[in-house]
């Protein structure tokens, strides 16, 4: 099960009911963000999840938005006794822009552990995902993420049994440790269909949404602008109109689609979701605070 909170849902300003963009995912107990916005401190403490379960951070780009609470959530953590290293992946500048950031937080009593990521993007894992970073079209380099929780194949205990394994040591083969000479994959079936998320705002409407979406159970994407007069400054400033993003679902047919990041020339997203579930019915605009639960499909 994978379960994510949008924190924040606001675009460019803060709103009294809306922070800026942050995301919380977590997994087992384990958590990432994928950005995080003035507010995002506030976020986590109304949400209860916790803060020393944070184990590192996906920056979609360098945007004040997106990125302006890392120092204070730097000294949450640091407040919460945390002394494992903490991972910050982001596009090209990371280490610039963290070491600014930081000049408010200098001392930590943990590691913070940069990842630059450059060109057609990367590929690496944390928290038990799989995750894939992928260029969109923002004014600077921009990084969509597709977040994936692989399942494993179905445990066959017959052929644990052929194989000797004794029935107290079943439990270490499900959790990937060899026992003996018999290794997991001696005793589990195919892999099975996992859970994937997949998250891009600040960009135009690019095909490696679409592709890297492909039957998500779940894509949240910008919906910076609701109506189509607002098509000249999504196009000046390279954001998306809620009817774009739900194209962009509609190509890539996943379970549902989230709309975030929204302007604030918008107060009530609601009042345009017609545009976008015209193109793709199961769409919502998510609030703050909204928490989505993607569980392994029913076999």
């Amino acid at each position: 099960m994978l379960e994510c909170c949008t924190l924040g849902t606001g675009g460019a300003l803060p709103l009294p009911d809306r922070a800026l963009s942050s995301l919380y995912v977590r997994v087992n107990g384990r958590s990432l963000l994928i950005d995080c916005g003035e507010g995002t401190q506030t976020g986590i403490r109304k949400l209860g999840w916790g803060f020393r379960c944070i184990d590192g951070m996906l920056i979609t780009h360098y945007h004040g938005d997106h990125c302006s609470g890392i120092p204070g959530l730097l000294l949450s953590l640091d407040k919460a006794e945390r002394k494992e290293p903490f991972h910050i992946w982001g596009p090209a500048g990371l280490k610039r822009i963290i070491d600014g950031l930081r000049v408010i937080a200098p001392v930590l009593g943990f590691p913070v552990e940069l990842h630059e990521i450059t060109g057609d993007g990367a590929e690496f894992s944390m928290i038990g995902l799989n995750i894939t970073a992928f260029p969109v079209q923002h004014g600077i380099p921009c990084y969509g993420y597709r977040l994936h929780l692989p399942r494993q194949g179905a445990f066959q205990a017959e052929k644990a049994q052929a194989l000797g394994v004794p029935m107290a040591h079943w439990k270490d083969l499900q959790h990937g440790l060899t026992v003996g000479n018999v290794r997991p994959e001696d005793v589990l079936g195919a892999p099975r269909k996992g859970v994937t998320l997949l998250y891009a705002t600040d960009t135009r409407p690019v095909p490696e949404i679409a592709a890297f979406g492909q039957g998500a159970d779940l894509m949240i994407l910008e919906g910076m602008y609701g109506d189509e007069n607002k098509r000249p400054q999504a196009l000046k400033n390279k954001h998306m109109l809620f009817a774009e993003a739900a194209e962009l679902a509609r190509q890539a047919q996943p379970q549902q689609l989230a709309l975030t990041h929204f302007s604030n020339c918008i107060d009530a997203p609601a009042e345009y979701l017609p545009l976008a579930q015209a193109i793709f019915p199961n769409t919502l605009a998510a609030s703050d605070g909204q928490i989505f639960t993607l569980n392994y499909p029913k076999e």
